[in-house]
């Protein structure tokens, strides 16, 4: 190699360059090896050596050969035939060669290290989801110390009955049993959210009670449930007194008043003080019955919402326990969604919506929690992270720099845990093979008498000109944002959806259009008169009323007539 990588700088030092840098090649050219490479390129025309050369040098030979070379052609000859053209020449090349080199090297050893901290990153997240309590952890400054967020994995078999549970959700009407979701804004699926998920945390063995403090409303407007100081939601056993699973309703506020969210600021300190009074109680009580007399704090208070974030600070502060916070809906991400729709101006947003209060609290409440609950990667990486509490990526390197027993120097983000939606089963039953019910000829369902099937369905098929079309079904609460009107547009000025199927939309419970908030009101409005426009008649149902329990029979209908 060594022997041809010489002659053949000397043959490229031989051709001269033209004016245009390079010149025709000579196919008499005495160098074979010249003439074969050239060959094999198919450089036909014009040869430029340069090129040519640092190409075929740089790209096959290894920077070893490429030195033994120039230090041959440096040694190997004497003063009188030295060629310092060459010799020149050969250092160069192998000067580009030794860099490329060495760029490759920095290129594979970031890339190795981008690996490295991926898998250490994944490693610590996967470990840290799991809920391992972080190794050695160092304080940045012993008198400063925040609230104890290290919780702990409790096991059913030998963990005591002891834990004391608090959720917090201001707003709307909360209660048990026939909940009255989509009647209101205020009323939608973090009711339920907060309703099924206090149930749960109530049937796991390590929890002795669960408190779900809300608001106390006596509004004649509303059913006289909403204003019961205390519910039930499951009973204790025998042997326990003070447990179970409660809804509890503290006053705050105009106490004959339904007040929607965006009025409910005012009022969140009365509302803390009244439920600060109503958890020293309960602690009391229980620690009288299970810890020898000694009160028990909440193991965690858990704030739904940027009100009831707001008020889980000051309690989680005052008490000295850890806080869980679940945003639900994020006002920067709000706020950016309605200022990209140009509707309203800024300050229309803030009067209407109360969006820049709503954003204090929800700052607050992200620097005092220890654990934020979302439901996806988007939510934390694009709604979380417009946030000034809250960075993708230093959050997680804090969170490695704590797990390694590496100071943070004062510096603390919240735990961001991804928990997926489900959905819950229970009112939800199964039909037999073979029985009559799971028949799925429509036909026969609609010429059953009506006392035969689910009085929902009646509701719902009187809308229909030709009920035996599958159905397209939109089941939400009457809010703009759920985008209705734009699907009842697109089934409207589609003729073939028209021929193919019916639609269906539930949208909460109403008596009178009028007396409905503006926001539902309009939109109820708007289908009206789409339906109207389009000619939609016997082809949209609109039901007035459905309960709670009517869900799975209205999931059950879709299916049956697809």
């Amino acid at each position: 190699k060594n022997e041809w990588l010489h002659g053949y700088l000397e043959a490229i030092l031989d051709v001269k360059a033209g004016n245009n840098g390079g010149r025709r090649f000579d196919p008499e050219m005495k160098r074979s090896s010249i003439r074969k490479k050239l060959e094999e390129t198919d450089m036909k025309l014009l040869f430029s050596p340069t090129k040519y050369f640092v190409e075929e040098i740089v790209n096959t030979f290894e920077e070893t050969d490429i030195h033994r070379t120039w230090i041959k052609v440096g040694v190997g000859r004497d003063i009188q035939h030295r060629d310092n053209r060459l010799e020149n020449m050969c250092w160069r090349v192998w000067h580009i060669a030794r860099k490329k080199k060495r760029i490759a090297w920095d290129l594979e050893r970031r890339r190795y290290e981008r690996e490295k901290g991926r898998r250490d990153a994944a490693e610590d997240l996967s470990e840290l989801s799991e809920g391992e309590k972080d190794s050695n952890p160092v304080t940045a400054a012993a008198g400063l110390s925040r609230v104890n967020s290290d919780t702990q994995i409790w096991s059913e078999e030998d963990t005591p009955r002891n834990l004391y549970l608090v959720l917090i959700s201001i707003h709307g009407l909360i209660r048990g049993e026939n909940m009255e979701l989509g009647r209101d804004p205020d009323t939608g699926g973090q009711v339920k959210y907060v309703v099924e998920l206090a149930r749960s945390l109530g049937d796991m063995a390590a929890v002795y009670r669960v408190d779900l403090i809300t608001r106390q409303i006596s509004s004649p407007e509303v059913s006289s449930t909403y204003g019961e100081p205390v519910e039930m939601l499951s009973s204790p056993s025998e042997d326990v007194i003070s447990g179970g699973v409660y809804i509890v309703r503290i006053p705050c506020g105009p106490p004959n008043r339904y007040i929607p969210k965006e009025s409910l600021w005012p009022y969140i300190g009365e509302f803390v003080d009244g439920a600060l009074a109503h958890i020293v109680h309960v602690g009391k009580a229980i620690g009288e019955e299970i810890n020898g007399g000694k009160p028990i704090r909440p193991y965690v208070v858990h704030g739904h919402y940027a009100d009831a974030g707001e008020a889980a600070s000051l309690l989680s502060g005052v008490l000295n326990v850890p806080m869980v916070l679940t945003g639900h809906s994020l006002g920067r991400n709000k706020l950016q969604q309605l200022l990209q729709q140009g509707s309203l101006t800024r300050e229309d947003i803030n009067s209407t919506y109360k969006i820049m209060r709503r954003i204090e609290a929800e700052e607050a409440a992200l620097d005092a929690a220890a654990v934020v609950v979302t439901s996806t990667r988007q939510e934390v990486e694009e709604q979380w992270g417009l946030y000034d509490g809250f960075d993708v990526r230093l959050e997680r390197k804090l969170r490695i720099r704590r797990r390694r027993g590496v100071s943070n120097f004062g510096r603390y983000m919240p735990r961001m845990v991804v928990i997926p939606p489900g959905i819950e089963f229970t009112n939800a039953t199964a039909e037999r093979k073979g029985s009559s019910d799971s028949d799925t000829d429509l036909k026969s369902l609609i010429d059953r008498r009506k006392s035969s099937i689910p009085p929902i369905w009646s509701e719902m098929m009187r809308f229909f000109k030709n009920p035996h079309k599958p159905m397209i079904l939109a089941l939400s609460r009457p809010d703009p944002k759920k985008n209705v009107v734009t699907l009842l547009k697109a089934f409207g000025e589609s003729r073939i959806l028209q021929e193919l199927a019916n639609m269906t939309l539930i949208l909460g419970n109403r008596d009178n259009i009028e007396d409905m908030p503006e926001s539902s009101s309009i939109l109820l409005t708007t289908i009206l008169k789409l339906v109207d426009k389009y000619n939609l008649y016997g082809q949209v149902a609109y039901p007035k009323h459905h309960k709670q329990n009517d869900v799975p029979e209205i999931y059950r209908l879709a299916a049956k007539t697809k």
